[in-house]
């Protein structure tokens, strides 16, 4: 990856000891329909090319991230050894990389204001509607001091989704209902993943949230995205406090 290939730099008022970004798909080695910057080794790219990207990411990080073997749940690693099947990482060591790969579901960062403490989580519609969030939170000191960035994720024109999943939002919160509305399509919803997430942090009394204003789906220059392509690559939202 050279200096010149786009990564995101979250725009959050973030402690000086805080470092993050986002990949985009753009720098890399793989090649269609993984181009070109695919992290993910699960998803049928050639591992040599994924190892190669992997490396490339890594020039910009202090260590090798904590890669999670995400399955869209609420679990939160702390383990730093070996691969956890979990949907959220947190540290307070310094140069620990949290990381969690997406392609259309919502990755949130999260730091608390002293800079002494960051996690990432994966919140695709399940984790979100499980509690992922809400989960990382309980591994902080103080929930009411932290603040969060939601990365690039697919957007609320473009997300399609079935009764059931309103339904399953809405019957934890009446309020829900806003997030949602309604698609061209009979029996579906378009749903807003990142007013659903700032929802639920705004009733978990976090109200320093920021980003969101991207989407995977209709940006195919920069990002993957399973909904519109299936097979394809996956992206990687990082963070770690410096030294």
């Amino acid at each position: 990856m050279s200096e010149a290939t786009p990564l995101i730099i979250p725009d959050w008022p973030a402690p000086k000891s805080v470092k993050a970004l986002s990949t985009t798909r753009l720098g890399g080695v793989s090649v269609a329909p993984y181009a070109s910057l695919n992290l993910g080794l699960h998803v049928g790219d050639d591992a040599q090319a994924v190892q190669a990207n992997r490396a490339k990411l890594l020039a910009h990080l202090p260590a090798e991230p904590m890669w999670l073997n995400q399955v869209h749940g609420i679990d939160v690693c702390r383990q730093y050894s070996g691969v956890c099947d979990a949907d959220a990482s947190v540290s307070t060591q310094v140069n620990q990389v949290c990381v969690v790969m997406t392609a259309d579901c919502l990755p949130v960062l999260f730091c608390d204001e002293a800079g002494t403490q960051v996690a990432a989580a994966h919140a695709g519609w399940r984790g979100l509607a499980d509690g992922v969030l809400e989960q990382t939170l309980t591994h902080f000191d103080n929930p009411n001091s932290v603040m969060v960035w939601l990365g690039p994720a697919i957007g609320p024109d473009a997300f399609e989704v079935g009764q059931e999943v309103k339904d399953q939002f809405c019957a934890w919160h009446a309020e829900c209902a806003a997030f949602f509305k309604p698609s061209t399509h009979a029996g579906k919803w378009l749903a807003d993943l990142y007013a659903l997430a700032r929802f639920r942090f705004a009733q978990a009394g976090v109200t320093q949230v920021y980003g969101g204003d991207f989407c995977t789906f209709s940006d195919e220059t920069r990002f993957f995205s399973y909904r519109r392509d299936g097979v394809t690559g996956r992206m990687a939202s990082c963070i770690w406090l410096a030294e």
